[in-house]
């Protein structure tokens, strides 16, 4: 099954896998091959995608949305960082920096949310990675 990670940017990965882990809004979701079409939401968190190899690969992801469709899965998120390139004391700031952020309006307070939201999926995939190491 192929594994596509699209961003703005570039093309972040295309690899062959027999297991992945999607990060959606409401929860982890995995896909083998064959998987029945689906199109979802991406929420933030760890993409786990298992090549043939058996080789473990991981992102962070934030944002998007994922399609499944003839043993393909295309993922258009508007960040993709491989989970090795995450700093936990700048994850750490970014969270800081969220929090400090003002909420006095309703919009204000919907794009603080939203923010805490991803620094925390970030923090917390960055604290897995290194503890793996």
């Amino acid at each position: 099954m192929r594994c596509l990670v699209v961003t703005p940017e570039k093309t972040v990965l295309d690899m062959n896998s027999t297991f992945i882990v999607l990060p959606l809004i409401d929860g982890e979701y995995g896909v083998l091959p064959g998987h029945t079409p689906l199109v979802a939401r991406l929420g933030a968190g760890e993409l786990r995608i298992t090549g043939t190899d058996n080789q473990l690969t991981s992102y962070y992801v934030e944002g998007g949305f994922v399609e499944i469709l003839d043993n393909t899965v295309a993922l258009l998120s508007l960040h993709a960082i491989p989970s090795k390139d995450l700093n936990i004391a700048r994850a750490e700031e970014q969270l800081t920096a969220a929090l400090a952020r003002p909420s006095n309006t309703p919009e204000l307070a919907k794009i603080r949310e939203e923010k805490l939201y991803s620094r925390r999926a970030r923090l917390r995939v960055a604290r897995k990675i290194d503890g793996q190491h």
